[in-house]
């Protein structure tokens, strides 16, 4: 297979700017916030209620319902959990559940009421800073089986096919080859991807310097019906496959909130909100031989790993508004403007190879380190709530965002042409999320609360794209669900506890560790389709176990 004139231009791109995809924009876009306690027990359902130092994120006006300052914090640990093995027996057959257990801190801050002397108009405003977790980035998933079809070994000798050696082996070779073809270095040079070898009659001077054959397959030699010989190559028998990644970060607000009520029934807030994210996500393949002597060079194992770093921040404003028209009915709504997120990334990869018959090595890629921004998109939330006295609550929220309206940008430039075409992958593949939260309480004693509350999340990513994650191919299916349930406690006094348990059911994710191709006889690249690419699939979870503990004066 020969590359294409388009590659070439490739080639010319920068390095650093061809890293990131439509899925970093909305990985670091989405939020799904956790709150105090009480809120999310409530499904988060609080556009229309306030009063409790959670709601402040999601409707800046809350502040201004509770009649009294209050300060709180909430502890708590986040256990993840993940199911994976493969869609067929003919890879990562193996049913493995992985789980982690982490520390959390979903939600601190207070707010301060001042009075005024008023009887109607502004009757009282308040200020607050509140800190609260609007995204977790916590997975650790494995998968593991045999394969005796395809390795990724001979992906990789597909993805060098077509580079000649010398450009692999130059020192220069990570500064002209676009990262997408990185892997096809690493595999050079450890010898994971080697030169076919010479046909009967060829010696060094008139054989092919640009094409592979994979350590874990052996080259059978052909002759057509002209009587030219060639070479196909078959994987040469049964290897044991592992791929593992694991996530970990979190994406916190910051909000610093004004509220005021004017007159009882209606309520404003604005929030100036700080946006901070921290990101990590490594993953590794190892293919090790059940027997070396299947093939020619005595293959023995290889392991590839990749890991990957981004910090990023943010400003935004949010303004919010409740009416209380009567008769315990409460009505809500706030906007989010966009955000323009600073990224700050690094990665890098890895390889390494052993074989008993051949040579091997092991090689790791120049760190990358890179800054851009993403916009953000706008997004709205309203709600609607009946109280019935003391006796209890039930409230519902709708949340929408449109996830098509996020764009990269360069940060010390306004040439984006390095990001016309992931911008395009936004604009004509994300879609738009609808969130409905709802939320009810009920107090069967003046001290103590029940409380139960869903929500679901629809996902923006549509379910026949496959998108790319960090140079992993991926398919989401289904949306996300929160189920949660909650206990309260508000002592006569000024002090209150609640307790909240919450599990976040997040949509199915199909992932395909590697690409396999064959070639016919003029190694012109075609898919067969009896060699399917292995196709594993992911079911995750996440539990919230929180302890709001507060005070109000």
């Amino acid at each position: 297979m020969k590359k294409t004139a388009i590659l070439l231009l490739l080639a010319c791109i920068t390095a650093s700017a061809g890293a990131q995809t439509m899925y970093d924009a909305f990985n670091y876009s989405k939020s799904n916030y956790v709150g105090t306690a009480r809120t999310a027990a409530m499904g988060n359902a609080f556009t229309a209620l306030g009063g409790d130092i959670g709601a402040v994120s999601i409707n800046p006006a809350g502040s201004a319902v509770a009649r009294y300052s209050q300060i709180s914090v909430t502890p708590g640990i986040s256990i993840s959990t993940n199911t994976a093995m493969g869609t067929s027996t003919d890879w990562f057959e193996k049913n493995l559940r992985t789980s982690m257990t982490r520390f959390a801190m979903p939600n601190f801050g207070f707010t301060i009421n001042f009075e005024t002397p008023r009887i109607s108009g502004l009757k009282n405003w308040s200020i607050g800073f509140i800190g609260t977790r609007t995204d977790t980035y916590q997975d650790d998933m494995m998968a593991s089986g045999s394969n005796a079809n395809t390795s990724f070994a001979g992906s990789l000798a597909t993805l060098a096919n077509g580079y000649d050696s010398g450009v692999l082996l130059a020192d220069d070779a990570y500064d002209n080859i676009p990262v997408n073809d990185w892997r096809a270095i690493l595999a050079h040079r450890t010898h994971i991807a080697s030169l076919v070898p010479l046909l009967p009659g060829q010696d060094e001077n008139n054989a092919p310097t640009n094409e592979y054959i994979g350590v874990t397959e052996n080259a059978y030699l052909n002759t057509d019906e002209d009587g030219n010989q060639y070479f196909i190559m078959k994987q040469g028998g049964p290897i044991d496959q592992t791929f593992a990644r694991r996530t970990l970060g979190s994406k916190y607000d910051y909000v610093i909130n004004l509220g005021g009520n004017f007159s009882d029934v209606v309520f404003v807030g604005a929030n100036l909100g700080i946006t901070s994210l921290r990101y990590s996500h490594q993953y590794y393949i190892r293919e090790t031989a059940q027997d070396p002597t299947f093939f020619e060079t005595e293959f023995d194992y290889l392991k590839y790993g990749y890991g990957y770093d981004a910090t990023g921040t943010a400003v935004y404003g949010k303004f919010g508004i409740i009416v209380t028209p009567g008769a315990g009915l409460r009505l809500g709504a706030a906007i989010q403007t966009p955000s323009s997120i600073t990224i700050n990334e690094s990665w890098s990869m890895s390889a390494e190879h052993s074989s008993y018959n051949s040579e091997g090595g092991s090689e790791t890629s120049p760190d990358v380190e890179y800054s851009y921004r993403i916009l953000s998109p706008f997004r709205f939330n309203v709600g609607a709530a009946l109280t019935f006295g003391d006796l209890g609550l039930i409230s519902i929220d709708y949340e929408r965002c449109n996830y098509g309206s996020m764009r990269f940008s360069e940060l010390r430039s306004n040439d984006n042409t390095a990001f016309e075409d992931v911008n395009a992958d936004i604009r004509n593949t994300m879609g738009v999320s609808h969130e409905v939260r709802a939320g009810i309480e009920v107090k069967p004693l003046p001290e103590l609360a029940v409380r139960a509350g869903y929500s679901l999340i629809t996902s923006a990513l549509p379910s026949d794209v496959d998108y790319q994650n960090q140079f992993i191919w991926e398919r989401t299916d289904g949306d996300m669900h929160n189920f949660s349930l909650g206990l309260g406690y508000s002592s006569k006094g000024s002090f209150f506890a609640d307790l909240a348990v919450r599990l976040t059911k997040y949509a199915d994710t199909w992932i395909y560790p590697y690409e396999y191709y064959v070639y016919d006889d003029d190694w012109n690249q075609y898919v067969d389709a009896n060699v399917l690419t292995p196709e594993i699939i992911s079911r995750r979870m996440l539990w919230n176990v929180m302890l709001t503990l507060g005070l109000r004066f």
